[in-house]
């Protein structure tokens, strides 16, 4: 099994902005801006307990993101949210690559039954007279926030009119012009080494917690990393993909600090050679999954 930390929704160059962590706790992870697509930042909604349900766009606009963004369609990929849109009642959670990120994937061999943990640029927020804002105290950290086992993998071009009719609303539908563009459908259910862990293939974490955040507490910036000590590649073990350079890590009594890779969209890891991390793997997913 291969576990595949995959960056996903906005930041500093996709977006402009964090996604936004609510005052309330709860987060989510703000879609990229995709011309093509057919589906807009007015079609969703960003939720919290105190406020309720706040379209997506207005959001957006009090956050500061630039009037471009904000009036753009939008890349709903993943799209693991299952109340993000109006769905027909065979719909399954979905997430779609192409070009060299795909190749990349292939070069690993991932596939079936492999891990996809979401991971993107979060920030703190509070609530103010003029709407939601970041918190001037708080600074942007990466952060996990959904994730997707692999069920099904299909080539879009290779599909024939009447396959995957529930999917077309899919941005990777509408692309122009890319290589190796690529369907994964979740999985049913979540099994991990084996054992199923009682929840769905593909699913979102809605509260922040200490535990999803990868940017170290004390880190000088966001792509400074702490992780379980059970990813630090000791001799004999393959690194994650884009960090083999062990200059990148460095080891702790109980965890490990990485220098994560500014570039790369999947960070593949071969858990046949870490099965320590399968019990941290099953403990996240099961205390953080949304209900």
């Amino acid at each position: 099994m291969k576990l595949i930390l995959s960056r996903k929704g906005f930041d500093s160059s996709a977006g402009g902005i964090p996604s936004p962590i609510l005052p309330d706790g709860r987060m989510r992870a703000l879609p990229i801006p995709d011309a093509t697509s057919p589906i807009r930042f007015d079609d969703l909604t960003v939720t919290s307990d105190a406020h309720g349900k706040l379209p997506m766009a207005q959001s957006l606009r009090q956050l500061g993101a630039k009037p471009e963004v904000i009036v753009s369609p939008v890349h709903l990929d993943p799209d693991i949210i299952a109340d993000d849109l109006l769905r027909q009642p065979d719909w399954q959670p979905l997430f779609g690559q192409s070009g060299a990120a795909q190749g990349h994937l292939q070069k690993q061999n991932v596939g079936a039954g492999d891990l996809l943990l979401f991971f993107g640029l979060f920030q703190h927020t509070e609530m103010t007279e003029n709407g939601l804002r970041f918190r001037r105290d708080s600074s942007p950290v990466h952060v996990l926030w959904g994730w997707m086992q692999i069920g099904q993998i299909h080539r879009v071009d290779a599909l024939t009119a009447d396959e995957l009719p529930w999917a077309r609303y899919h941005p990777h539908f509408y692309l122009n012009d890319v290589s190796n563009n690529t369907l994964y459908v979740a999985s049913p259910q979540l099994n991990i080494d084996g054992v199923n862990r009682a929840l769905p293939g593909a699913g979102y974490f809605p509260g922040f917690r200490s535990e999803l955040q990868l940017t170290a507490a004390d880190a000088p910036s966001v792509t400074h990393w702490q992780l379980p000590v059970g990813f630090y590649p000791s001799p004999g073990k393959p690194a994650m993909t884009y960090h083999g350079n062990l200059e990148r890590w460095h080891q702790l009594q109980h965890a490990c600090r990485l220098r994560c890779a500014s570039r790369g969209q999947e960070f593949v890891l071969d858990l046949d050679h870490y099965p320590e991390l399968f019990d941290w793997l099953a403990t996240l997913l099961q205390n953080n999954a949304a209900q």
